[in-house]
């Protein structure tokens, strides 16, 4: 009963069957007994997993459904919502992990016995992993607004001493913080069981942890405007830059992303909130997950409603909401965090800094990723200036475009450390990583990123100084950055990045411009031939589906996880010709990877663009929104078939068109049926016209680094203008 309760929709069928949704559109108006809508709406209805599964079979259009599917689409048609779904999958997976005879004791009976024994296998534990965990029936806040012991060490007398924010002094929160955790009970979790059941078979191949991960990852991936993600480069970097801390707390916790970077050590404690209920109680089944310390987590709005008054943590890591207007201005006025000054209503990031200051011990760090902006709004002036003469703020950081989301803006890290004394000749360490933004949508240069800042924050934090690096990084007194403005933005503070062989370099560029150019010269295809009309009859067509059912190709879908640091092929690196530069999240996943002459093809946005797999781009992973093609030499040739797939008119029919997107149906694209020989002709021409392509593209790169290089070499006094 419960697997036909589980729900999947158009896309989710087109995902099982490896099709394009429009696929799915003409068989339910081509097949009467297509399964009936169970819900959903008119234009995006939702059918019965098991009905689709066994249409699916019954018509051929699929062998066996993979396990994994399987178990993503009980839980994205969960009838609770899929993060119910996650939450019950990670309370059972964390169960599986620590206590599998348990589970095994358990899971061995009925649907209802399952459902009935495991609220108290997972009260056992849940409990010593993730204290404060909500027992049915009762929500337990003993563990939640700072009653639970989070740090005994003593802390030295600060300079600039801190109130504690307690029950008395603080704003009452409209909502007090809860635990981010409920063990779920009997009757909620029998819709669940046939989903757990599935997880656990799972978990036995992936392991525990895996399985979460890959499930997880699916719906983050499945709803990216729901959530802002901390790319894993850039928690790695964050946590590095924190050091090896025992207790950490990251007060606005997202997916958890930032804790789970950090080093583990045998008595580290950490600590999350988060304003959203489902982002805490999926971050805290995550990290029990991830590691073996206690995880202290908690629900509810960290400024208004802090659970962690009484802690003070080694280190603070913080992704914040940016450009948040209502977040307390008017309730906390009076707040004793605010040692620095009162925010104002537009500077919600100041008041993240000064609560994660708060929340340190003497001598503790916080990272903190910023928008630009803070670091020279006029109205945070007299914040940064006092954080810059107490010594608190240690290093401002830009990194390149592309860090984090919005990728279109260079963010900032700022690191700061709650004073332990005082500084005789205060300096701040700025860092300008912008220099590794990288060509693409692949993200920055992170092993470079990560190389110059690390390298600077250890000798800056060693010795209070750094050695000068024109354009990249230096140490300046805090008494030059307090003027009228305070403006702490690095590119605005260091010198320009030394360049003594500018116009070198640019006649290098020159040289391989005039190479180009006389290669796309031989390249250029010779005048177009006309056929004659008697000879011009059509040929003879076929489709990709029909030689995908006679053997012919072989026909796959990108992944949504894979193997961490292997390169993935994204559908911009086909449509710009570049190499594979993109990234996945890490999972268990089997990902897809090329071949030599694979042919892959773009999904989404209507461009006539097909590649073949050369040496070079084999081995890379097939990224999402990509199908790959693989022909049987001894029937397709590779470049034919690509030539002919990247026709406009082929691309037009075979194509579905939404109000803002155009999606390819692969599968109905057309070929001619030819003669091996006649393909080998078809390719060499295709092949010659690629070369062709390739040489354009390479010309008008060098051009643009030309002609940008210029500019800047006239305008800074690198080049003559003679």
């Amino acid at each position: 009963m419960q697997d036909n309760a589980t729900e999947v929709t158009a896309a989710g069928i087109a995902r099982l069957a490896g099709v394009g949704r429009a696929a799915v559109s003409n068989w339910r108006r081509r097949h009467a007994d297509f399964p009936r809508p169970v819900g959903g709406t008119e234009t995006s209805p939702a059918f019965a997993l098991a009905e689709v599964e066994e249409w699916l079979r019954r018509h051929r259009k699929l062998a066996e459904v993979p396990l994994k599917e399987r178990v993503w689409q009980q839980l994205a048609g969960h009838p609770d919502g899929p993060v119910t779904a996650l939450v019950h999958a990670g309370c059972a997976l964390l169960l599986i992990r620590d206590r599998p005879p348990v589970w095994l004791d358990i899971s061995s009976g009925t649907d209802e016995r399952l459902a009935a024994l495991l609220p108290t296998a997972l009260d056992e534990v849940l409990t010593p992993r993730v204290p404060g965990t909500a027992r049915p029936g009762r929500t337990d806040r003993s563990r939640v607004n700072g009653q639970n012991p989070v740090n005994t060490q003593p802390a030295a007398t600060p300079v600039t001493p801190a109130t504690p924010a307690t029950p008395a002094t603080q704003a009452t929160p409209a909502t007090p913080p809860t635990p981010a955790l409920a063990i779920p009970t009997a009757p909620r979790l029998l819709p669940s069981v046939p989903l757990l059941r599935g997880v656990a078979e799972l978990a036995a191949d992936r392991g525990a942890r895996p399985t979460f991960e890959f499930l997880l990852g699916r719906h983050l991936d499945a709803n990216p405007r729901q959530y802002t993600l901390t790319p894993p480069d850039l928690a790695g970097l964050m946590a590095a830059l924190a050091g090896t801390p025992a207790t950490v707390l990251d007060p606005s916790c997202g997916t958890g992303a930032l804790l789970r970077a950090v080093a583990d050590r045998p008595d580290r404690r950490l600590h999350a909130q988060d304003s959203s209920p489902e982002l805490a109680a999926l971050t805290a089944l995550r990290l029990a997950l991830h590691t073996r310390a206690p995880v202290h987590a908690a629900a509810g709005d960290t400024l208004r409603a802090d659970a962690y008054p009484g802690l003070r943590a080694d280190a603070v890591l913080c992704h914040p909401p940016f450009n948040e207007r209502n977040w307390g201005h008017d309730d906390l006025a009076y707040d004793p965090r605010w040692e620095y000054g009162f925010p104002a209503r537009t500077e919600s990031e100041l008041a993240w800094v000064q609560h994660a200051l708060a929340r340190l011990r003497d001598g503790g760090t916080a990272v903190l990723l910023m928008p630009p902006a803070v670091a020279s709004r006029r109205s945070g002036r007299r914040i940064r200036a006092d954080l810059l003469r107490r010594g608190a703020l240690r290093a401002v950081v830009a990194l390149p475009a592309g860090a984090a989301p919005p990728y279109s803006v260079p963010l900032h890290l700022w690191v700061l450390r709650r004073p332990d004394r005082t500084h005789a000749q205060p300096e701040l360490l700025l860092v300008d990583a912008g220099r590794f933004t990288a060509e693409g949508r692949g993200g920055p240069d992170w092993p470079g990123v990560r190389e110059a800042v690390l390298d600077a924050w250890g000798a800056f934090d060693r010795d209070g100084g750094v050695e000068e690096r024109p354009g990249v990084a230096r140490s300046v007194p805090v008494i030059e950055l307090l003027d009228d403005d305070v403006d702490l933005t690095p590119a605005r503070r260091l010198p320009p990045p030394a360049d003594t062989d500018g116009a070198g370099r640019l006649a290098d560029v020159r040289a391989r411009l005039d190479e180009t150019l006389r290669l796309t010269a031989e390249l250029a295809p010779p005048p177009a031939e006309p056929v004659p009309s008697a000879a011009s009859g059509r040929l003879p067509l076929t489709t990709v589906g029909e030689l995908a059912r006679a053997g012919a190709l072989v026909m796959r879908t990108g992944g949504h996880g894979g193997r961490a640091r292997v390169p993935v092929l994204t559908d911009h690196d086909v449509l710009a010709g570049t190499a594979p530069s993109g990234t996945l999240p890490e999972s268990e996943e089997e990902p897809v990877l090329t071949e030599p002459g694979d042919v892959v093809l773009p999904v989404l946005g209507g461009g006539a663009v097909a590649r073949v797999v050369d040496d070079a781009t084999a081995g890379a992973v097939l990224g999402r929104n990509l199908v790959l093609l693989r022909p049987d030499p001894a029937a397709l040739d590779a470049w034919f078939l690509a030539g002919f797939l990247r026709g406009t008119a082929n691309h037009r029919q075979a194509s579905s068109y939404a109000s803002t997107a155009t999606r390819l149906d692969v599968r109905r694209l057309q070929l001619p049926r030819l003669a091996p020989d006649e393909q080998r002709r078809y390719g060499e021409r295709f092949h010659a016209l690629d070369a062709f392509e390739r040489a354009l593209r390479e010309a008008g790169r060098l051009g643009e680094q030309l002609v940008r290089g210029m500019y800047d070499g006239l305008t800074d006094g690198t080049i003559a203008p003679e």
